[in-house]
Parts: C-alpha cells; sequence; structure tokens
C-alpha cells in the first residue's frame, strides 16, 4: 500500500511527494518556505498595527509577535507548507451592482464555511505526512495567529498585490489558503514575484476608497470589515458607498486582470447555493432570529448573527432607491436591535426623500 512505503531519504524527493499528496487531496498551489518572515511583514504588520487600521479586530495585535515570528507560534516548526484551493466564481460578482433590490454576498459565504473543508484537508495531509515521516505537524487555516498571505508568497504562491490580498498567475485573487507547520526541513521554493506593474485596477474598484496607498489597506473604510467584523453601526458617511453589499465585498478581487487565467471552481461545496446568487434585500429584511439561522446553517454567515445582518440590508435597502423597498424598512423601525433600529431609520430617510 502507498501509506506503508518508506519516505525518500532526499528532502527534495519528499517534497515532491508531499506536493503530489496535497494536488491528489484537492488542493490547487502548493508552495514550501522556511518557518521564518523576513523584517519586511513585520515591519509591515507593526505599521498597520500602530495607524489603529486594524479597528475593532483587537485580536490582530494581541498576538502579533506569534504573526511576525511563526517560530513564536511553535517554535520547533522549520518548514511552512503553505496550500491554496480556489473558489474562483463563474461570473463576476460585480454583475449584481446593477440590480439594487438583490443583495450581494462575497463569493466565499454563497456556500458551505470553507474553514470546515480546508481544515479537513489539512488534517489528512497532516495525518499522512506524521505517518510518512513520524515528523511533528500542525495545521492551521485562517483562525490562528498565522500570516497566510506573506508566508503563500514566500512559497511561491503568488504574491500578495496592491489590495493586499494574495494574487496567482494560475488562480488569480481566488485562493483560500491554509498552512501545515512541520518539523521537516525541507527546500524552499523561489518566492513569488510582484506582477502588479502599473496596474490600478483593484484600487480604483473600492468603492469607500479603503486604500490609502498601494499595498496598503485601512480596514476601517473596508466593506468587509464594516459588514462583517464591525459590530456597531456602520458610519453614516460611509452607508451610501456600500451600495448593495450586505456580507463582505469582492470588488478590488473581481477587478484583478490576473483572474482571466483562473478556472471556475468545480469543488461543489464552494458553488453557490441558489438562494445566495442574488437574493431579494426585501425577503432578507424579514428574517427574525429563528429564520437568519435557518438559512445561513453551515455558512459562514451565521457567525455574525441576525442583527448585524439585517443591518447591512437596511443599508443596502437605503441605497436601493426604490421607495416601493419603503415598507420593509419600516417594519423594523422598532426593532429589538440597536444597529437594526439604526440603519432601518436611516434607510426611510433615504427612501423618503
Amino acid at each position: 500500500m502507498a501509506g506503508a512505503e518508506r519516505p525518500p531519504s532526499d528532502p527534495a524527493l519528499l517534497r515532491e511527494r508531499i506536493r503530489d499528496r496535497a494536488l491528489a487531496l484537492g488542493f490547487d498551489a502548493v508552495g514550501f518556505a522556511p518557518a521564518a518572515l523576513g523584517p519586511e511583514a513585520r515591519e509591515k504588520l507593526a505599521a498597520f498595527l500602530a495607524a489603529g487600521r486594524h479597528g475593532d479586530m483587537g485580536w490582530m495585535a494581541e498576538r502579533s509577535d506569534q504573526r511576525s515570528h511563526p517560530r513564536d507560534l511553535w517554535d520547533e516548526a522549520r518548514t511552512i507548507i503553505a496550500l491554496g484551493t480556489s473558489y474562483a466564481p463563474h461570473a463576476d460578482p460585480r454583475g449584481l451592482l446593477e440590480h439594487p433590490d438583490r443583495g450581494i454576498v462575497s463569493v466565499y459565504a454563497r456556500n458551505r464555511d470553507y474553514h470546515d473543508l480546508i481544515k479537513g484537508r489539512l488534517k489528512t495531509l497532516g495525518h499522512w505526512l506524521h505517518h510518512q515521516t513520524k515528523a511533528g505537524v500542525k495545521v492551521f487555516v485562517d483562525t490562528a495567529p498565522v500570516m497566510e498571505k506573506p508566508l503563500a508568497e514566500r512559497a511561491g504562491l503568488g504574491w500578495q498585490g496592491k489590495h493586499t490580498n494574495l494574487v496567482s498567475r494560475d488562480h488569480g485573487s481566488w485562493l483560500f489558503l491554509g498552512e501545515i507547520y512541520t518539523t521537516l526541513d525541507l527546500p524552499a521554493d523561489e518566492p513569488g514575484r510582484d506582477r502588479c506593474g502599473s496596474c490600478t485596477a483593484c484600487q480604483t474598484a473600492c468603492p469607500t476608497n479603503a486604500f490609502p496607498a498601494p499595498y496598503q489597506l485601512d480596514a476601517r473604510r473596508c466593506i468587509s470589515y464594516l459588514t462583517i467584523e464591525n459590530k456597531g453601526p456602520i458610519p453614516d458617511d460611509l452607508k451610501p458607498l456600500i451600495g448593495n453589499h450586505i456580507y463582505g465585498c469582492d470588488d478590488c478581487l473581481a477587478a484583478c486582470p490576473w483572474n482571466k487565467f483562473a478556472r471556475a471552481t468545480r469543488e461543489p461545496a464552494f458553488l453557490p447555493r441558489a438562494e445566495l446568487t442574488a437574493p431579494r434585500l426585501a425577503d432578507l429584511a424579514q428574517l427574525d432570529d429563528p429564520g437568519f439561522r435557518q438559512v445561513f446553517s453551515g455558512s459562514p454567515v451565521k457567525r455574525i448573527g441576525r442583527d448585524r445582518f439585517v443591518r447591512n440590508v437596511l443599508v443596502a435597502l437605503g441605497n436601493s432607491g426604490d421607495r416601493r423597498l419603503r415598507p420593509a424598512a419600516e417594519a423594523l423601525i422598532d426593532d429589538p436591535g440597536d444597529v437594526v433600529r439604526d440603519s432601518a431609520r436611516w434607510a426611510m430617510e433615504r427612501l423618503t426623500r
């Protein structure tokens, strides 16, 4: 059996066997990097935090040392295996911007929570690697203090574009990332090389001007932050700029010209559920807590709760310019949720003009 084969003694051959195994498990990109980050990544993180651009995401600062120094997270790690899985959509998600009565849910959240699938595959690969080599392994996907994008860049999966997300020559801006830290000392891949050139498509695509400069993000102005991480009311000056985004935003990702090389995902878990492809705002505004939990069972949307989600829907209603949607906002004027009432009143004012 393959599982009983002895691992090759040559680290380069072992690396290629790991790569082959990862691809067979469904990963689309695999790279290897030393368990360390250079000073540039640490300096960028420090500057981001010092400027307060992380907003209310205090967890980013609390364990910043472990983010900056992978071995502070696990001192036995010698190599990081960076893995990417494509979730490229079949159509440009910006197409829904032309339908203001519909809500836009970020591509990654239109079906099951990707963490479950990716972590399962990481564990399978990690168990196989440990069985083959007896090496120590730890797997991470998004929830640990890991600087995934700089590590993926260092492992050759791509480069951090001007929108600060990873860009791949093969998969565009559509890669879910995960990592395996291992005690194995494996040869590193060539780091990714910046290929953005003079392009500014992602910068100009941002509705809220969340990029103070290329390669810099102010999360406090980012629609993904405002609709997901932000627990309170959305600032009034930013509400009109959010349009009909109700959970996250893909505008800067979708604008990247490198997406022309990405093939639409065939992974069933990443294909959009019909009810989240172009949901009607008026229908979503009627969701109570049990209804919200039922509709978004197993979805990453569920984690923000009904009140914050309906808050987002009401902002989109207010931006629709469609007075026929006014009753949907009026019905929530006295909602028990503070953020819901705030957004309902704002939407009412916008739809009464």
